[in-house]
C-alpha cells in the first residue's frame, strides 16, 4: 500500500513533520516530529512517509549536504531504537555520499531552497481574501549564512512574523497598494499578493539581493514583467542614502511594511527620512491627524480594521537587539513627527508555522507608524 494510503499527511504531526522538513528545519527537529508521528517511534510506515512525501521532493542540488546529514541521523535513531530501516532509506544514503564526498565541506554560503508552509486552521481556511486552503506554500531561494555578507538573501524572524500579520488580517491589506522596505528574498511580499493586495512594490538597495528576490517571485509565479495581467509585483532598487523625494512619493502606498530594517544606527536617519516622505505622501488636515493619534487608545480588533483616513500607515516588526539603537529609531521619529505604536500587546497573530521550532516569535515586537 503506498504511504498516501498508509497515513494521513494532514495529521498534524505528519504535516509539522513534512513542513519542517521542506523548510530545512534542523534534522533532530524533523526526527522529534516523526517519533510524534509513529507515536514514540519511527516505524517503517513513518519511514515510508518520509521517503515519499520528504526525501523524493527534495532536490540534490539545492539540498544536497542538509539530505545527507538528514538521513544519517534518521538512520542512527532507527537503529539506536532496534528498528529497522527501509532498503530505500540506506540506498539513498549511500548514493548522497558518493555524489557529495567532493563537495561536503563546501561553502556554506551557497544558496539553498527553501519551502515555507503557512498551515492555516481547518477552522481558518474561510479567511477573508485568501483562497480556501489548508496550507499556503512560499518557495525561496536563499543564503544559510546570513552573518557573512548574505544578509538580504536569509529570512529573518520579522520577515515570518510580519507574513503571519498579514495572513492573520487580510482584509487589512486586500485591494491596496503596499510597499515594502528592505524587502529581503521576498517572503512579504509574496504574502501581499497572496491576500490580494492591489499592488506591491518591493525595494531594496542591494542589487544581488533583488536579483535573488526576482529569482523568488518567478519560483511563486510572480512575474515582475506580465504583459497580460495589469497586476503586478514591482522590484525597485532603493538605498536608504540616495532615495530622493521625488523617487518615493511617486509610489504614494495605502500601507507601508518593514522586517527587521531597525539595526544599523548610521542607516536609521536615512531610514526616518524614507518612511516619512512615504507616509507624508497626502497632506491631512488638523482635524484628521488628532483622529488618527486617538486611534492609540482602541482596543485591537478596532484598531486595526478602524479606517485611517486618506493617509497612508506602516507596519514595522522588528527583533530589538539593542535598546539604545531602537531608543534612537524613536528618537528620529518623534523629530520627523512620527507616531509609533508598539501593537505587539494588542493584537493576537496566528501561529501559522508551528513546526518551525528555529522561529522565535516572542522576541519580535511590531509597531504601527502614522504621522
Amino acid at each position: 500500500m503506498a504511504a498516501e494510503e498508509e497515513l494521513d499527511i494532514t495529521v498534524s504531526s505528519s504535516l509539522h513533520m513534512v513542513s519542517a522538513f521542506l523548510a530545512m528545519e534542523p534534522p533532530n527537529v524533523v526526527i522529534s516530529f516523526a517519533r510524534e508521528f509513529g507515536e514514540g517511534s519511527i516505524t517503517e510506515s513513518v519511514q515510508s512517509c518520509i521517503w515519499h512525501h520528504c526525501i523524493t521532493k527534495a532536490d540534490l542540488k539545492w539540498q544536497g549536504p542538509y539530505l545527507k546529514r538528514f538521513l544519517k541521523k534518521l538512520i542512527l535513531e532507527i537503529e539506536s531504537s532496534g528498528g529497522l530501516v527501509l532498503d530505500e532509506l540506506y540506498e539513498q544514503y549511500a548514493s548522497y555520499m558518493i555524489s557529495l564526498q567532493n563537495n561536503d565541506g563546501n561553502k556554506e554560503n551557497f544558496r539553498v531552497l527553501k519551502t515555507i508552509s503557512f498551515l492555516f486552521p481547518n477552522e481558518s481556511s474561510g479567511i477573508v481574501s485568501c483562497p480556501k486552503s489548508m496550507k499556503f506554500e512560499v518557495r525561496l531561494q536563499c543564503s544559510v549564512n546570513m552573518l557573512e555578507g548574505d544578509t538580504g538573501c536569509s529570512i529573518w524572524p520579522s520577515s515570518l512574523f510580519l507574513s503571519e500579520f498579514i495572513l492573520s488580517f487580510p482584509e487589512i491589506f486586500a485591494n491596496k497598494c503596499c510597499f515594502e522596505v528592505g524587502s529581503g528574498v521576498g517572503l512579504v511580499g509574496i504574502c501581499l499578493s497572496y491576500v490580494k493586495a492591489s499592488k506591491v512594490i518591493l525595494s531594496d538597495g542591494d542589487l544581488s539581493t533583488l536579483a535573488n528576490m526576482k529569482v523568488n517571485l518567478e519560483l511563486n509565479h510572480l512575474s515582475t514583467h506580465d504583459p497580460v495581467h495589469h497586476k503586478k509585483v514591482h522590484c525597485v532598487c532603493l538605498p536608504w542614502e540616495s532615495a530622493s523625494e521625488d523617487d518615493l512619493q511617486c509610489f504614494a502606498p495605502d500601507i507601508i511594511l518593514g522586517a527587521d530594517i531597525i539595526y544599523d544606527p548610521s542607516c536609521l536617519p536615512h531610514l526616518v527620512r524614507v518612511l516619512s516622505l512615504l507616509l507624508k505622501h497626502n497632506k491631512h488636515s488638523h482635524a484628521e491627524v488628532g483622529a488618527r493619534r486617538e486611534l492609540d487608545s482602541l482596543p485591537a480588533d478596532k484598531l486595526l480594521r478602524h479606517p485611517l483616513g486618506k493617509g497612508p500607515v506602516a507596519y514595522v516588526a522588528s527583533v530589538i537587539r539593542n535598546a539604545e539603537t531602537f531608543n534612537y529609531f524613536l528618537a528620529l521619529a518623534e523629530q520627523a513627527k512620527l507616531v509609533v505604536t508598539d501593537l505587539t500587546e494588542k493584537v493576537e497573530v496566528s501561529k501559522f508555522l508551528p513546526y518551525l521550532r528555529s522561529y522565535q516569535r516572542s522576541s519580535i515586537r511590531i509597531f504601527r507608524i502614522h504621522v
